[in-house]
């Protein structure tokens, strides 16, 4: 685990060090996947299935469906303990009650020549959801990309989840299932990217491929962009926790390693001005793992890319939190909102001891899909927003023409185009007509 200061002199380098990390370092993970994805646009489900046998162990000749049936769907739903069923259906009524929240409207407005100007705002028509199947399953993430999508109006919803050895998670089947996923498909990986790009005979080919994924599913989804859309490039997960004491020390410790255990990439900081506090959540911190169930897994992202950040004051505590942009941001502190006015660049903010990025998660509503590695200077959550188009309505009268015609004549004119400046003058009444 990592120690900064900044009082230290080194503090500036010992910081580019913690926040410059790439974890895309491999160029042979590009080349590799520019394989995959090349012999699945070019061989449809040959290449998919050759993929998923290779790297799922999942055997499937031409007499296998790669698409598991909506009936098993059903069965997994039906097959869950009552409270699990139940803090399913519950998380899926909050996350959707939240994005309802976020639909949009088509607009226009008329002008005084009664030229008429708007926005004409659609669904997308299909999306591809990617839900993780490795190292843990995610039917958060199948609630959390699905649903706004849901919301939006998207006609079809498609989902690929990886089956290592043939296992799917019945919890990722059930959140299909309440979710409103149109169609299921066992693949994972770059090659299920590439497949709902491209599309094969089996998989649709989709407008926008959304959900998180490992390195090789971020590479493919970043060659396949302009093809489809996308969401966003998810690097590892991230954590960043601003206290003040007032939080628990034991508290601080779990939420840190909420993070810590997704991903031996994931990163968890801690940011305090008080000495004693910090020494209070490292102690808490070590008695943590050595109960964690995924404690080897956080054991190496806490001592590899874990840190704690001692700063003078809340002043500095908010100018490093902005330089980091981090994905999840928990403001343990006892007066959060006083803080909101300094802080630019979080994917999430989470108010108050109260306030873990666990209940992000999973239930608390807003969507859990987030910008990371500094993108959220730029970058937003997923929502509604990202399965509609939106068109620009122009229907001009012809009081606006003349009007109109002649400065957009001028201004064809000073960029040397005659047939913009003729197009927009041939709208122009003659004198005397």
């Amino acid at each position: 685990m990592n120690r900064l200061d900044t009082r230290n002199p080194d503090f500036a380098q010992q910081f580019h060090a913690l926040h410059d990390w790439d974890a895309n370092l491999d160029p042979q993970i590009e080349e590799r996947v520019r394989e995959i994805v090349a012999a699945v646009r070019d061989r449809g489900d040959a290449a998919l299935r050759e993929y998923t046998e290779r790297f799922d162990g999942l055997h499937t000749d031409s007499s296998v469906d790669l698409e598991i049936p909506r009936n098993h769907w059903e069965q997994a739903l039906h097959g869950l303990e009552p409270g699990q069923r139940a803090a399913l259906e519950k998380a899926a009524q909050r996350i959707r009650s939240y994005h309802e929240h976020q639909r949009s409207t088509s607009w226009t407005f008329t002008e005084t020549d009664g030229t008429v100007l708007g926005q004409r705002i659609l669904p997308l028509s299909r999306v591809g959801i990617y839900v993780p199947g490795g190292k843990a399953a995610y039917p958060s993430s199948v609630l959390m990309n699905a649903i706004p999508a849901h919301v939006a109006g998207v006609q079809e919803i498609i989902m690929t989840v990886p089956t290592p050895q043939g296992q799917v998670n019945p919890w990722v089947l059930a959140a299909a299932a309440i979710a409103g996923v149109d169609r299921v498909f066992c693949v994972g990986g770059a090659q299920a990217v590439a497949a709902l790009a491209y599309g094969t005979e089996s998989v649709p080919a989709v407008d926008k491929i959304v959900g998180p994924g490992n390195i090789y599913v971020a590479t493919a989804k970043r060659m396949v962009f302009g093809r489809v859309g996308i969401d966003m490039i998810a690097g590892p997960s991230e954590i960043l926790v601003i206290s003040d004491s007032s939080a628990p020390a034991e508290w601080l410790a779990w939420d840190l390693l909420s993070q810590a255990e997704h991903d031996e990439l994931a990163q968890s900081i801690l940011i305090s001005w008080d000495d004693e506090h910090i020494e209070s959540v490292l102690t808490a911190v070590d008695t943590a793992l050595a109960v964690l169930d995924r404690a080897p897994i956080a054991r190496k992202s806490w001592a590899d890319r874990g840190a704690v950040i001692r700063v003078r004051d809340r002043g500095e505590a908010c100018t490093i939190a902005d330089r980091i942009a981090p994905e999840h941001l928990e403001l343990a502190v006892a007066d959060p909102e006083d803080w909101l006015a300094d802080i630019h660049n979080a994917g999430a903010i989470f108010m108050g001891i109260h306030s873990c990025e666990a209940l992000g998660d999973y239930v608390a509503g807003p969507n859990h899909v987030l910008p990371t590695g500094g993108s959220a200077r730029f970058s937003s959550a997923l929502g509604v927003y990202d399965f509609i188009k939106r068109s620009s309505l122009i229907h001009v009268s012809p009081a606006g023409a003349a009007q109109l015609g002649r400065i957009a004549e001028g201004l064809a004119q000073g960029e040397g185009l005659t047939a913009h400046a003729r197009s927009a003058a041939c709208r122009i009444p003659k004198a005397g007509s």
